[in-house]
C-alpha cells in the first residue's frame, strides 16, 4: 500500500522540475506554483491517533518511516502524507481500533485487496475501494478528492505492518 503511493514520488518530482521551467515564463500572470517533499510526517498531520505501543517501522531499503509530498499548481491540487508503523497486536484489533477516529472524516468503507469488504460499497460522498496492488485490508473515509486510509499488512507472523494515509487528489483524478 505505501510502496504504490510513494513510488509516485519520483514522477511528481520531475513533474515539478518541468514546471518550474515554466514558473519563468509565467511571472506576470496568475500561474501559481508551489511543491515540497519531505519525510517528517507524523499522525498527528494525518490527523489520526497512533495506536497504543506501535513504533515508527523502518525498512532496510528506505531512510525514513514518513513522507510528505505535495504540488499544487493553479486548481491542480496533490498533496500524500503517510507514515508506517508496526506492532505485535493482531491486525483485527489495529482495523478495530481506527473505526472510531477514521469516522470522523464520513462513513468507513472497509477493502480487501481493493474490493469492498463491509456493508457497502460506496460511501455516500462517492469514496470507493481502489486498486492496492500490495494486497491487505484498507480502511477509507472522506471523500473522493480528499480522503485517509489505514493500510494493513498482517503477513509476517507475529506483527502486523500498518500504514497511515491523507490524500489529497485532483478533482478530475478523484472521479476515476
Amino acid at each position: 500500500m505505501r510502496r504504490s503511493i510513494l513510488a509516485t514520488i519520483p514522477a511528481i518530482a520531475l513533474a515539478g522540475v518541468v514546471l518550474l521551467g515554466f514558473a519563468g515564463f509565467a511571472q506576470n500572470s496568475d500561474f501559481n506554483l508551489n511543491m515540497h517533499a519531505n519525510s517528517h510526517a507524523t499522525a498527528k498531520d494525518i490527523g489520526l491517533p497512533v495506536y497504543p505501543g506501535a513504533t515508527l517501522f523502518k525498512d532496510k531499503d528506505r531512510d525514513s518511516s514518513s513522507a510528505d509530498v505535495g504540488l499544487v499548481l493553479n486548481s491542480f491540487h496533490f498533496n500524500v502524507q503517510a507514515v508506517s508503523f508496526v506492532t505485535t497486536d493482531a491486525p483485527k484489533r489495529v482495523l478495530e481500533f481506527y473505526r472510531r477516529p477514521l469516522a470522523k472524516y464520513g462513513e468507513v468503507l472497509e477493502c480487501d485487496h481493493g474490493k469492498p469488504a463491509g456493508a457497502f460499497t460506496v460511501t455516500s460522498s462517492g469514496l470507493t475501494c481502489g486498486e492496492n496492488p500490495s494486497g491487505g485490508i484498507e480502511l477509507r473515509a472522506g471523500r473522493p478528492e480528499q480522503f485517509r486510509i489505514v493500510g494493513i499488512d498482517g503477513t509476517d507472523a507475529g506483527k502486523t505492518k500498518f500504514g497511515l494515509v491523507a490524500l489529497v487528489l485532483p478533482r478530475s483524478e478523484a472521479r476515476k
